[in-house]
């Protein structure tokens, strides 16, 4: 059964996207649009999407927006295809960020605060502000459209989800790949903890630090002679322990003749020492003028390789540490260089990666923790063992550490470094590398398998992964899961008091059944006093203080989120990896890399097939948002002003999907509403009145379903009906290779086409010009399009394709597998097979159109508008089937959008242009390389035969290389004929087309311009009087007595009658009671050709009309009864009337001052001034 029919729709100027928007919103939260979906595709094959937490304690930002979006298109993608998608929302809960907001609440300043205050009350602070702003969040994702579960969300704190991380851990301890380690590691002093390496990478800024020279006296130098150090973190100094050399490098004493003091560097930094290159002084003479008195430049005493210098002692720099009897003397070691700096290097074991690894090698310090000397505490401040800064913060100390050091005649130079420093990603401060007891995954260990997996993956851009992700799984490092801090998931580890037996915990069974305790939460302040018996004789084992690295747990989610292996073992087994992951840049040092690690260390396999990787959302200046600085427009003000449609689109068809940065800019937001919203919106309401108009004309419904397209005749019904297959089928290739960057484009030139190529060309067609049969079948090849459009564009346009879709499957029949309740429950179009002439249809209409944007320039330059009529275009080209199509099928729309009387074709190019040949330099130079330049001279020099024989074949050598398609750009430069006046011709080309205009013009031609603005004065009068297309009204025209306006348009009544639906008719015409609807005072044509005229247009209700003789002749000959029966007749409704003469056999009669008089409809009687014009015309 059919449906009710298409509602009428407001114009385009008065939609609200993102009313509408809102509107749509409500339909499905009504309907519970979202679950109805995962019903309909229940027992369909699984897709399978990991939704990377955020974290709840910040506002949704545009990157949010993006991830989210290019979250909800390939999922709403997945389902069209038929798949079940479970999409469900999850909560990073845990961590710093969490800490961090608790810590400035409550003015927590060191750990020890912590524990005074009890970490259950610390804890229960963090857990009451974890989903501070959740609703917020859910808000926003719910405004644009995003459809994801958030009543079923995961949390990181859950205590199934804390339950399924230490799983993973305990299989990774089973495994062997956990240890306690103590090494150096990226320390954020604001968090009191150390960081990953991947975490220390996430937040580089340049900063401006300071660069000292430190002497460091020999011990029983006979010159004492001391070793100069270079170090951008003074701070450290107090703890050095060691000075490192490079054992191959070779090294010099050096005389400073100024300070008489000897140093030993490495050679090659001598000129970069200050002082050691002479340079000209200025001083004054006795005569006042000023003397140039060269410098003393430094003298070298010797040389040796640093090798020679290792075991010689020097003297301490600070008191602190001068105890240890194994320290203050040189090492080597190969990460020394000469790039910058002294070639030696201090080494403090406690705050360099390498300092540690070398002393230790050296036997400066052991591997224990209490071998190394680390006089930092936990917030970065210096501790008893340093007590002339003790309290005060390491960077805070350079300043003092400096002036100290100077006070001791130690500094040699002292100077300032911008270079990129890490900051902590959470507290944005900088952060050191401190020695700390942590527990690590041997990542190392399995690397190899790592950047295996990571091959079996496919990414979008293709190169984040096979360069960005790909080196940095090369270089992977032990990873230190632990975090020294409170609110976490625990390690599941406990420990005798010796440190020697030690029990991994898998899961909260094991945990109750060890410990004798029912466990309900698995947080620290619940299970931090539970113990366990000793299985050696050692007593209870005490569980270790710390918690997970938080992204552990997220690297965790795809087994956390099922609470895997407990629940739901057999949907994840049979599920993994998961078909799609996506998120930014950023994370492929964070969350990409724990999901391959984890992964890959449990199941040696990746976790995710396939991965879109977006790059990072910028101010429009370039530079990053900041909340601070509001360089960047809040982005509910944007959904509220443009809607979310137009932020998704915008966002998705940038630079930003392909791994770039995309400085956002608000206009770029409003251009996709006014660029391809309102013309696609416009094409929509095309349809919907001219669909009315139809129905109201013929008295039928307009049933799409029932007209066979495949018969389509019309060459633009056929040729968007190529499109539109070409469009599916291009999208299912793009979307299946996860390629988004390429198919908004192709999306968004397709909707263009559909609008400036297709309505356009068509509006006469659609309103009934070739008849209601012809109007039907282009109205229903719209119909079909746009139906279509909606169903692949909704997964990117959610609202505007629903609210379309709402409309249109109004015409269908009502039965859900052709017309489900929604555009997301229906299926993606299908693949479809080219027919035959698709290609060749779509190459001639993209031609017509360059050929029809070609001409328009050609009139912009020569100022001459559209409503001037031109004699003739030329177009020329080589392929004779598009010439054929043009000069055939595609000929009357060609004339008629550029307003041209003729069109020619030629096929001989150099009829109206010289042809040049011009090598393409990116194609030539990447094939050829050096050997470019004469192959280039050659091309130029080729004659017209050469480009043409090149073009027949394809191919040509040249300068002895063999040349193919693309390697040449054959150049149409235009040439006026011989005996053409070239004021008279002008012509256009895009390399491959030209088009010739003629642009002479007659009085003909300057006639049937005025008759186009004549009907151009009444479309817009319709306009502003708000008529809608259906509107039946009569058009009058009025003219000044003397106008020679209505001989110039005698010759175009037809064109007139076309274009405006009636007849225009002189004022005279107009009937006794018409009702002006508008009237308008106007005028047309130009004083240039002497065509310019003025006139009225008037716009009036049909109403009943007479023939002034046929009627006069009905009265007897009474020319007051005629009269009178014409006031009479002005009186009556001529709905009514026609109903009258329809029952009386086509005639009425009146009944005037008592005399009855019988008028016949179509001879005395019209119901429209039009059809009485008509019959006194005939």
């Amino acid at each position: 059964m059919s449906g009710t029919g298409l509602s009428d729709v407001i114009e385009g100027k008065d939609y609200s996207f993102p009313d509408q928007e809102k509107e749509t919103l409500a339909h499905w939260d009504a309907t519970d649009a979202f679950k109805e979906q995962l019903r309909r595709t229940e027992g369909m094959p699984e897709y399978i999407f990991y939704d990377g937490p955020p974290f709840a304690t910040g506002l949704p930002h545009y990157g949010h927006i993006l991830a989210g979006t290019l979250k909800d298109i390939v999922t709403r993608y997945a389902t069209s295809n038929g798949h079940h998608v479970i999409r469900r929302f999850g909560w990073d809960c845990h961590g710093l960020p969490v800490e961090h907001e608790i810590d400035k609440k409550l003015e927590i300043k060191t750990r020890d605060d912590v524990l005074k205050m009890g970490i259950d009350k610390y804890n229960e602070e963090c857990r009451a502000i974890v989903m501070r702003y959740s609703k917020e969040w859910e808000s926003t994702v719910h405004r644009l459209g995003r459809w994801i579960d958030f009543e079923n969300d995961y949390k990181t704190l859950d205590p199934n989800y804390m339950e399924s991380v230490w799983w993973v851990f305990r299989q990774l301890f089973d495994k062997g790949l956990v240890y306690k380690g103590f090494k150096v590691m990226p320390f954020s002093t604001a968090c009191s903890t150390s960081l990953s390496n991947f975490e220390a990478n996430l937040n580089y800024k340049d900063v401006d630090d300071p660069a000292v020279m430190v002497s460091f006296p020999i011990v029983d130098d006979p010159e004492d002679a001391s070793f100069v150090a270079w170090t951008t973190t003074p701070w450290t100094l107090p703890s050095n322990l060691a000075l490192c050399v490079h054992p191959e490098l070779k090294y010099i004493r050096v005389k400073d003749p100024v300070k008489n003091k000897v140093y030993v560097i490495a050679e090659s930094r001598l000129s970069f020492m200050p002082g050691a290159v002479p340079k000209a002084s200025k001083k004054k003479g006795k005569d006042g003028k000023e003397e140039e008195k060269p410098q003393a430049a430094w003298e070298v005493l010797s040389s040796c390789k640093g090798s020679e210098l290792v075991g010689t002692r020097y003297e301490p720099l600070f008191p602190y540490f001068k105890h240890m009897t194994t320290a203050f003397r040189v090492v080597s070691d190969g990460y020394v260089t000469d790039d910058s700096g002294t070639g030696v290097v201090h080494q403090a074991p406690a705050f360099g990666e390498d300092d540690n690894r070398v002393c230790i090698a050296a036997g400066i310090i052991g591997k224990g923790a209490k071998d190394v000397p680390c006089p930092v505490d936990l917030s970065g401040l210096f501790t008893d063992e340093v007590p002339d800064f003790k309290g005060v913060h390491v960077k805070a100390a350079d300043k003092d550490i400096i002036a100290r050091i100077k006070e001791m005649g130690r500094l040699v130079d002292h100077a300032s470094l911008n270079h990129s420093y890490p900051f902590c990603w959470r507290s944005d401060t900088p952060l050191i590398y401190r020695a700390v007891p942590s527990w690590f995954i041997a990542v190392e260990s399995f690397k190899d398998k790592l950047v295996a997996n990571n091959k079996k993956t496919m990414w979008v851009p293709a190169y984040v992964k096979e360069k960005r992700f790909h080196n940095w799984l090369e270089s992977a490092r032990d990873w230190a899961v632990s975090r020294s801090r409170f609110w976490g998931t625990p390690l599941p580890i406990w420990v005798s008091d010796d440190g020697e037996e030690v029990v991994c915990i898998g899961s909260v069974a094991e945990l109750e059944s060890l410990s004798g305790a029912k466990v309900t939460d698995l947080h620290r302040h619940f299970i931090d006093h539970l113990t366990i018996p000793s299985r050696q004789g050692k007593g209870v084992l005490h569980r270790i203080d710390d918690v997970f690295d938080c992204w552990f747990e997220s690297g965790a989610m795809p087994y956390a989120q099922l609470h895997y292996p407990f629940e739901n073992a057999k949907l994840f087994e049979s599920n993994f990896p998961a078909d799609f992951v996506a998120e930014g840049l950023d994370q492929t040092r964070g969350w990409f890399y724990t999901l391959m690690v984890l992964s890959t260390a449990l199941f040696d396999k990746p976790a995710f097939k396939n991965l879109v990787c977006n790059g990072l959302v910028l101010a429009a200046d370039g530079k990053k948002m900041s909340k601070r600085l509001k360089n960047y427009p809040d982005p509910n003000e944007v959904i509220n002003k443009y809607g979310a449609d137009a932020l998704r689109l915008y966002l998705i068809n940038s630079p930003v999907v392909r791994a770039e940065p995309l400085k956002f800019k608000e206009e770029g937001v409003f251009g996709v509403v006014k660029d391809v919203f309102l013309p696609w919106y416009n094409a929509y309401r095309f349809l919907v009145q001219n669909v009315l108009k139809w129905e109201a004309d013929t008295g039928r419904k307009f049933e799409p379903a029932s007209v066979d397209l495949s018969s389509c005749t019309n060459v633009l019904d056929r040729w968007i009906a190529a499109s539109s297959r070409s469009l599916t089928n291009y999208v299912r290739t793009e979307m299946g290779a996860y390629r988004l960057y390429t198919v908004v484009p192709y999306l968004v030139q397709f909707v263009e086409s559909l609008t400036n190529v297709y309505v356009r060309y068509n509006r006469k067609r659609m309103k009934g010009s070739g008849g209601a049969e012809d109007a039907q079948q282009a109205l229903a090849s719209l119909f079909d399009v746009l139906l279509s459009v909606c169903k692949v564009m909704c997964p990117f346009t959610p609202f505007l394709t629903e609210k379309m879709y709402q409309n249109l499957r109004k015409c269908l029949p009502d039965d859900d597998a052709i017309s489900p309740p929604s555009v997301h429950f229906c299926a993606f179009p299908p693949q479809q097979e080219p027919h035959a002439g698709d290609a060749r249809i779509q190459r001639s209409v993209d031609r017509m159109q360059r050929v029809v944007d070609l001409a328009r320039t050609i009139r912009e330059r020569k100022n001459l508008p559209l409503k001037k009529p031109l004699r003739l275009l030329v177009v020329v080209h080589t392929d004779r089937e598009f010439l054929d199509d043009i000069d055939g099928e595609l000929r009357e729309y060609v004339c008629s959008e550029l307003n041209v009387r003729t069109l020619e074709t030629c096929s001989d190019p150099l009829r109206y242009a010289t042809l040049r040949a011009e090598p393409d330099w990116n194609t030539l130079g990447k094939k050829l390389g050096k050997a470019m330049a004469p192959v280039a001279k050659a091309i130029k020099e080729m004659s017209a035969s050469d480009i043409a024989a090149y073009e027949a074949s394809g191919s040509i050598t040249v300068a002895g290389a063999t040349l193919g398609e693309g390697d040449i750009k054959v150049m149409r430069d235009f040439r006026v004929p011989d005996g053409v006046n070239p004021d008279d011709i002008d012509a256009n080309g895009d390399g491959e087309v030209l088009a010739v205009l003629n642009l002479e013009v007659d009085k003909e031609l300057a006639a049937a311009g005025v008759a186009r603005e004549v009907v151009n004065r009444f479309q817009k009068l319709r306009k502003k009087a708000g008529l809608q297309v259906a509107d039946q009204v009569e058009a009058f025209i009025e003219v000044p007595a003397g106008s020679a306006l209505h001989s110039t348009l005698a010759p175009h009544t037809a064109y007139l009658r076309e274009s405006l639906g009636r007849p225009l008719m002189p004022a005279s015409c107009k009937p006794r009671g018409a009702v002006v609807i508008a009237s308008e005072a106007t005028t047309v044509g130009s004083e240039e050709d002497d065509t310019a005229a003025s006139f009225t247009a008037v716009l009036c209700v049909p109403c009943v009309s007479t023939a002034a003789g046929p009627l006069l002749a009905a009265c007897g000959g009474s020319a007051d009864l005629a009269e009178g029966v014409d006031i009479y007749l002005a009186s009556r409704d001529p709905v009514a009337m026609r109903a009258q003469a329809d029952a009386d056999g086509g005639e009425v009669e009146v009944c005037v001052d008592g005399q009855r008089v019988r008028l016949a409809v179509g001879t005395q009687l019209f119901f429209s001034a039009g059809d009485a014009f008509d019959a006194a015309a005939a």
